[in-house]
Formats: C-alpha cells, structure tokens, sequence
C-alpha cells in the first residue's frame, strides 16, 4: 500500500517531498492508516483533530486518541473544541454543513499560520462513490459528478487510490489500532442511508461497483474540462461585468445550444437554483422587471438582457461636516464649506464668482447650480416612489419615474441613482440632468459647481 500511496502522490503531482501537510485527523481508520502513511514515508506532517463535542464521552476519547497518536510518531497536534449543534442551529445548518464549515474554516487557518503547504483528507474511493449518489441524487450538475478531486487549492486526498476494504486489511495485518464512531452506522444521515442501504444492493448487481464508477468519474472529469472551457468562450462573448454587476446578453443567450445547461452553468454560481432557472425559462421573451433572488443575490430580466446584482444592506443616516470624511450611506447631509466627498460619491464642491464670458461645462458630470437659490445643508439620496424635478429646458414638473423611462434606465440604474437635494427641491440626478429652476441665469453672480469624479 505504501508504493501506491507515494505512486499516486507523484502520478497527481499533489506535493513535493519537502512540503509541509497537516494531516486532518479524525481517530477513524481512514485518517489513523493516512497517517501511518504519511509516517512510513518519512514525509513533513502535523495532526488537526476536531472535536465536534456531539458524542459526549466518545468525543473526549477521540481527542485524546489523536494526541497519543501525535505523540507517538513525534509531530504537532493542533486541537479544538466547537460547539457545532449551537453554531449549526445559529446559522439555519444541519449538523453535518456546521460540522464542515467549522472544521476547513479552522483546517485554514492552521495551515497558513504554522506554514503548512496543504491539508490532507482522508477521502477514498468509496468516499468517492458516496459523493457521487449524493450529488446524483441532489442533483448538482455536472461538477457535481466529477466526484472528489485529488487536489483543490490547498486541499489534497491521497488516499484516493484505495477503498475501505484494502485500509481494513492494513490496518488488521500491521496492528494498527483505531477508533470507530458509531454515528456511522446511524441511518438517519443520508451518506449513510447511500453506504449501508443502497450500495450493498448495487454491488449484488455489479460486485466491481466502485471500479466501474470510478471509470466514470475520471470519463466526467474529462468532459466537464472541455465544457469548462466552452463556458469561459460563452461568458467571453456575452456576460460583462462593471464593477458589482453582471450583465448577460439575453438575445445573444438565448441563440446557444444547450440552453438550459448553459444558463444553469452562468447563474448557479450566484446561487440561483433550478426553481429560478426555470421561471425565467418560463417567462415571456418580452418581459422586462422581473426578479429572482438567491441568498446573495438578486437577478433581473431588463428587455434583452440579465442584471445580476449583490444584495444591498439596509441604510443608515449620516452627516458630512467640513474637514471630515467618512465612509457613509445614505441619506447624507452635506453642510456648507464641504469641499470634497469620497463616499457614496465621489463629488467636488466649488463656489465660483462667474461674469458674461463664463462657458458653461458641456459634461453631464458637471453641475453648476445658481448658489443664489440654494440652501445648506445639502442631502445626497436615492430615489423615492413620487419624486419630481423640472428638468432642465423644462419649466413643469416630471416624475423620476417617467425620467428613468425615457433614459431606458434599468432596476439597478434606478436603484443606484442618486439625487442631490436643497430643501425639498431635487437640485441634481447626479451624473445626469439638473433642475431647470436651479440653473444658471444672466443675473448669477455665483455659481455652486459640483464635479462628479470618476
């Protein structure tokens, strides 16, 4: 087993000699054989145990297993206690996505602190066919049937090579001791349920089972890279990104075979599942405003194309005093002598004498305003249902709703618009248009000039 292990670290170029590996160590007999591994190899290793303090004295047992084992073969043992039915029950988890956020999160930060190369699991080929039930049956796609990858980042499996079968025999014919969790053998999880109930029945079809798919896997590997990179040449070609929002050329989308994978493949990433994947393959051609929303994010179907923006936190209130700058949302109440703001916008206050040879700026960036009619402070906002301004060239009012129509403005475009405000007057949609009652005119003597940086 020793000659297969180093063979299949060498064949998968998962490390060099001299690297360092912390070793994530349960006390079960997968990881204990991996470190007697690592050990005969004469390889660079320190243990991680987690103790996920859901099996009482067991749990204890464990821990205290892994450290003679640590001592034992003279390497550093890392060690912590979660309280994982509390962090799992706070985040709306089950036990066992509590139990793995924890425990990599942790595996993280041993290694990049104590200057570990990589982190190794004990994942085999059995683990392997289990993943990929699991994933069948879920149904993740494509990625998901790849099953569990040799190397990713900073996370290895080098036992990968064998089955349990072949580990049991190890461990029995080199007196390796080891400890059993009983959880195991509990069916109310569903990698259990697929080991002891649904597997043993597709090995009485098909004895060589775990052979066979793994075959598969390495065929679905083989394919999933080249789809890989025909979805980079399609996101090339459709998707745009501008700083937190995504863009996708519905029209040009909507052309490509297959379809629906296509999509899944662009969108899933951001969280939308197959339930929302399928009301915008549903929803008419034409249709426009429509939104679907993951727990990150939220997509909008705007005329010929998909938006897909963050989710924004709630707002809060602040003020701006002259000489103080600070990273703030709105409303914002800017008082008079702010000269420069940084955040939300970036925008410059001047105060100017002007005269007849005085040339209006042409860029939409710019706004001079009759100081005149001003008044302090000034409030920068986003847009409400109901707002108005007389926009310039116009002595009557307009709705901003009726504005960002003509302007093709998009949800995202509306949401992101800011309005600078005197009073109860919008004075600026900054970036865009003043207000006609706010502009400049033969008798202004002084103007307020607001630059927008960008």
């Amino acid at each position: 087993m020793l000659q297969s292990f180093q063979r299949f670290i060498s064949e998968n170029k998962l490390f060099l000699p001299e690297a360092k590996i912390l070793l994530a160590v349960s006390g079960g007999i997968d990881s204990v054989v991996m470190t007697e591994l690592f050990y005969r190899a004469g390889l660079h290793v320190g243990i991680a145990h987690c103790n996920f303090q859901l099996r009482g004295k067991d749990s204890l047992d464990d821990e205290e297993f892994v450290h003679r084992l640590a001592a034992k073969i003279n390497t550093p043992f890392f060690v912590k206690r979660f309280s994982t039915a509390e962090f799992a029950k706070r985040e709306g988890v089950s036990i066992q996505m509590a139990a793995r956020k924890l425990r990599y999160e942790w595996f993280e930060e041993i290694r990049s602190t104590e200057n570990f190369d990589f982190i190794a699991t004990a994942h085999h080929r059995d683990d392997q066919v289990e993943t990929f039930f699991i994933n069948l049956i879920r149904g993740t796609g494509i990625s998901g049937l790849h099953g569990i990858l040799p190397k990713k980042d900073k996370i290895i499996r080098p036992m990968l090579f064998t089955n349990r079968h072949e580990i049991e025999d190890f461990a029995i014919n080199h007196f390796i001791p080891w400890r059993e969790d009983r959880s195991n053998e509990e069916t109310k999880y569903l990698r259990n349920r697929i080991r002891l109930e649904l597997l043993p029945i597709m090995k009485s079809l098909n004895p060589d089972l775990s052979a066979g798919i793994t075959a598969t896997i390495v065929q679905i590997r083989s394919l999933e890279e080249h789809w890989k990179n025909e979805i980079s040449r399609t996101k090339q070609r459709i998707v745009s990104k501008t700083g937190e929002e995504i863009r996708i050329d519905l029209r040009k989308l909507t052309r490509l075979k297959p379809l629906q994978p296509l999509i899944w493949e662009l969108l899933s990433p951001y969280g939308f599942n197959d339930t929302v994947i399928r009301d915008l393959l549903e929803s008419s051609p034409g249709e426009s405003g429509k939104m679907f929303f993951s727990k990150a994010f939220r997509l909008i179907k705007n005329r010929d194309e998909l938006i897909i923006t963050p989710l924004s936190d709630s707002t809060t209130a602040n003020v701006i005093k002259p000489g103080r700058l600070h990273v703030v949302k709105e409303p914002l109440t800017i008082e008079e002598g702010v000269n420069m703001l940084k955040k939300p916008l970036p925008l410059s206050f001047t105060i100017m004498d002007i005269d007849n040879n005085f040339e209006i700026p042409l860029s939409s960036n710019i706004a001079n305003l009759n100081l005149a009619k001003i008044e302090f402070p000034l409030t920068l906002r986003k847009w409400h249902q109901g707002d108005a301004f007389c926009p310039l060239g116009m002595n009557k009012k307009k709705k901003l709703s009726d504005f960002f129509i003509n302007m093709k403005f998009s949800i995202p475009e509306k949401e992101n618009c800011w309005l600078l405000c005197s009073g109860k007057h919008i004075i600026w949609i900054v970036g865009y248009r003043i207000d006609h009652r706010f502009r400049i005119t033969r008798g202004t003597k002084k103007i307020l000039q607001i630059e927008l940086k960008k």
